[in-house]
């Protein structure tokens, strides 16, 4: 994807958010947040947004310490501001995108072709996953994720994430996962050992332990843990308790 369209998705899915939260009581449960309320959720992510766009608009070359960040959060709103709150910092981060010169430099903490490409990629993702949340608090499925974008998401979690040296996704012998797309072309296999666990892009014929097939939408909220397994229109085939291996360690913080 571009970085427009990453932009574009950012844009679409915080609306949604919004929407979501605007329907609903804000001490809703997130059902696929344990602990966390709607209201919890907004905080979060609004916080997050903010936090985000730092980076770019000011060109920081290291993370923010704690003291930075709380001053590029700003104060706490109140419950009754909390949504309008929310509103005004997803809107800074797209115009804080789309501003941004495409050479600008500043930190990133993913592989990517440029800092921009990165923070509209991941902000995009962020809101795209923290909108299902919201959507289950308001009980409602909400619209499928755009198919572009959850292959995408798909990439970024098992490329950047999952493969990543903090990964905790392990185990004491190889397991291998493969993830196949039915609406798009994406396949993945996963090999998980003691080390961290290598991704690669091979044929869909290639044999897993377990492997997932089925819509980009549902793989993308499977495998962020949004979706319980029956809820899913994904096929399993093989040995199902690696599912249970995924949702224990591959948690992303």
């Amino acid at each position: 994807m571009e970085i427009t369209e990453h932009i574009d998705a950012l844009r679409r899915e915080g609306t949604l958010l919004a929407e979501a939260a605007a329907r609903t009581d804000l001490a809703a449960p997130v059902p696929t947040c344990p602990d966390w309320s709607l209201n919890n959720l907004l905080r979060h992510v609004g916080n997050v947004h903010r936090w985000a766009a730092a980076y770019p608009s000011q060109g920081l070359p290291a993370p923010l310490d704690e003291d930075g960040r709380r001053a590029v959060i700003g104060p706490a709103p109140s419950d009754a501001a909390l949504l309008d709150w929310f509103r005004e910092g997803h809107a800074a981060l797209v115009d804080t995108l789309t501003r941004a010169p495409a050479d600008v430099e500043c930190w990133s903490f993913l592989p990517s072709p440029s800092p921009l490409g990165f923070w509209a990629r991941r902000q995009a993702h962020e809101t795209a996953v923290h909108r299902a949340d919201a959507d289950a608090a308001a009980g409602t499925e909400g619209p499928r994720v755009d198919t572009a974008l959850a292959l995408d998401g798909i990439d970024e979690l098992l490329g950047g994430f999952v493969a990543s040296s903090r990964s905790r996704l392990r185990s004491e012998r190889t397991r291998t996962i493969g993830v196949r797309t039915t609406d798009g072309p994406g396949s993945w296999q996963l090999t998980i050992t003691q080390e961290p666990p290598t991704i690669g892009t091979g044929g869909a014929a290639e044999p897993a332990d377990l492997t997932l097939t089925g819509p980009a939408h549902d793989l993308y909220l499977l495998l962020w843990n949004r979706l319980p397994v029956g809820s899913a229109q994904v096929e399993l085939a093989g040995d199902e308790a690696l599912l249970e291996l995924w949702r224990t360690s591959a948690v992303i913080g």
